[in-house]
């Protein structure tokens, strides 16, 4: 069996397949695995495997690497195991934040754990040829039309050299007829019109999701091939844990454990926060820590507290806010400044035993200050272990029809003109615009080339557009980040910002600490007022403004 190796829309323009397809169709297929291949990334790997994990299906991860000064050198990297996951999460970073990166000299040190298949004769050429490199190279064969010249040549350069070959097929979109879909995609990417579009800009007319009948056929006279396709697939084993935390462990003092100490700073946050103790702050706290412990969540907490510490040891003003001002914990700790009991607020919704994703809590710090705290947690916490989260910016109605509507050829002065009547909403709703909203009841999109231009526009709802930094997250590891994901530098390249490839979610997903470190510029206008009182309005005598009190 020979499963195509699939280049999702997570692939930022290159790919079009949905993940929740590509799983469907597996499933529809009667597949036992199936493969994701995304170009120079993993930014969906962690929703792909997780959603085959949940169908049975075994999820095979990799990606298509290229050399960034050669495009025309480029190899499919697949992970055996959990180590060849972690080396795959290690290299794409490398590729993406290495000027000098050279692909030839990283394949020829290639570790055990990942499987090389390329079908780049400037890349074999380049490679030497050792015992342990042939055990995990393999030649990619493709047959398609435009390609059975290629193809033949590689074969020849595989038996010269006795290299394992093996059946290939990638797909970037789903049906065949979504191939104008790939051309729109491809086009917003390079900047171009469809007219400009070269044929070296697109993939072939065939990369879509071929069934695996169809591809038995085709491959029928080279068994060799499809042999090792299906020795690969079944000796790639990668099974990610999304049931633990991977959270640091906090540096204890001597002879106590994550709980003890979480205990006797919390009843020691009790005491000051209740004057006198109440049976029932005692009753309360005591069943929120219970619930923290048993959900995992001790060492989390903690490493809040520190946080919260040392942004009072250096002066610095803060607000805890969101849902954590309904725990006691978060009270008492000094993550917030609301009395949960004298209020009423109910700690479930907070944290609950049914809840699945971690606790949120959102640190409010001044903008002048903010990014001091951040760089104490980059050195507490390691620089390897702690990252900036990406946010994946995505299509919506008005940025996928002006997007569109450019490589369509048409002028910026009439999308501007015809964007300002499409609200802010999904692009599934651009087919019905003027039945669902008053203000685009003057749009007529019945002729062309409007009516291609929405129904294209349309299907990129929800398609990831690129990466930009989360304005708050930050993610802690107990290991190495680029163990659990890939990183690369943001948008804009210049600034040097960091950042995961997996946003948020499936950060949370995976088990990984996220911490929301925010900047509010009222904080910081009011540390500067209470100074500027103290030191102009008010004498040293008559002082009333203590900034520590707020602190």
């Amino acid at each position: 069996m020979i499963t195509p190796h699939a280049h999702s829309n997570y692939s930022l323009l290159k790919g079009t397949i949905p993940i929740e397809e590509l799983i469907s169709f597996a499933v529809k297929e009667g597949s036992k695995s199936v493969v994701l291949t995304d170009d120079n990334g993993m930014y969906g790997i962690l929703q792909f495997a997780k959603l085959a994990q949940q169908q049975n299906i075994k999820p095979i991860l990799g990606s298509l690497i290229d050399d960034p000064n050669n495009p025309n050198e480029s190899a499919l990297f697949l992970a055996k195991n959990n180590n060849g996951y972690s080396q795959l999460c290690r290299l794409i970073t490398t590729r993406k934040l290495k000027e000098d990166f050279k692909l030839h000299q990283y394949i020829n040190d290639i570790p055990n754990d990942l499987f090389v298949i390329t079908n780049s004769i400037e890349l074999l050429r380049k490679l030497n040829f050792s015992k342990s490199l042939k055990e995990n190279l393999f030649v990619e064969l493709i047959i398609t039309n435009k390609l059975k010249r290629k193809t033949r040549e590689l074969y020849n350069f595989a038996k010269e050299n006795n290299l394992l070959i093996t059946a290939s097929h990638p797909a970037y979109f789903l049906n065949k007829e979504d191939y104008l879909l790939h051309k729109t995609v491809t086009a917003i990417r390079l900047n171009k019109t469809l007219n400009s579009l070269t044929e070296d800009d697109l993939v072939d007319e065939e990369f879509y999701l071929k069934s695996t009948n169809e591809l038995n056929e085709i491959w029928k006279k080279v068994p060799e091939a499809l042999k090792n396709a299906e020795i690969i697939a079944e000796e790639c084993n990668v099974e990610l844990d999304f049931g633990t935390h991977k959270y640091p462990l906090f540096d204890l003092p001597e002879n106590e454990t994550s709980y003890s100490f979480l205990w006797k700073i919390a009843f020691h946050g009790l005491e000051k926060r209740y004057q006198p103790i109440t049976d029932e702050a005692v009753k309360r706290l005591q069943e929120e820590l219970e619930i923290i412990n048993e959900m995992g969540f001790t060492d989390y907490f903690l490493i809040v507290w520190d946080i919260i510490r040392e942004a009072k040891n250096r002066g610095m003003m803060h607000i805890g806010r969101g849902s954590a001002a309904n725990s006691l914990v978060s009270y008492v700790l000094g993550f917030t400044e609301v009395d949960p009991i004298k209020h009423n607020f109910y700690f479930a919704r907070f944290l609950n035993k049914g809840r699945l994703s971690p606790p949120d809590i959102d640190l409010d710090f001044s903008w002048k200050e903010r990014d001091e705290i951040i760089k104490y947690i980059f050195d507490k916490y390691s620089y390897d272990k702690v990252a900036m989260i990406s946010t994946t910016v995505t299509f919506r109605a008005r940025s996928a029809f002006r997007e569109t509507a450019k490589v369509f050829g048409i002028s910026e002065s009439e999308v501007s003109e015809y964007s300002k009547f499409i609200p802010w909403t999904s692009a599934k709703n651009l087919g019905n615009l003027a039945a669902k909203f008053p203000e685009s009841r003057k749009l007529n999109f019945e002729n062309e080339p409007w009516k291609s231009i929405i129904k294209i526009a349309s299907q990129l709802a929800g398609f990831p557009r690129h990466l930009s930094i989360h304005p708050s997250g930050i993610v802690i590891s107990d290991k190495s980040i680029t163990n659990y994901v890939a990183l690369e530098f943001a948008k804009n390249k210049g600034l040097g910002l960091i950042v995961t490839q997996p946003d948020m979610y499936p950060i949370e997903d995976f088990g990984l600490i996220k911490i929301d470190i925010l900047s509010q510029r009222s904080i910081g206008v009011f540390k500067d007022t209470m100074n500027i009182l103290n030191k102009d309005y008010i004498s040293k005598d008559a002082k009333i403004i203590d900034i520590k009190d707020y602190l």
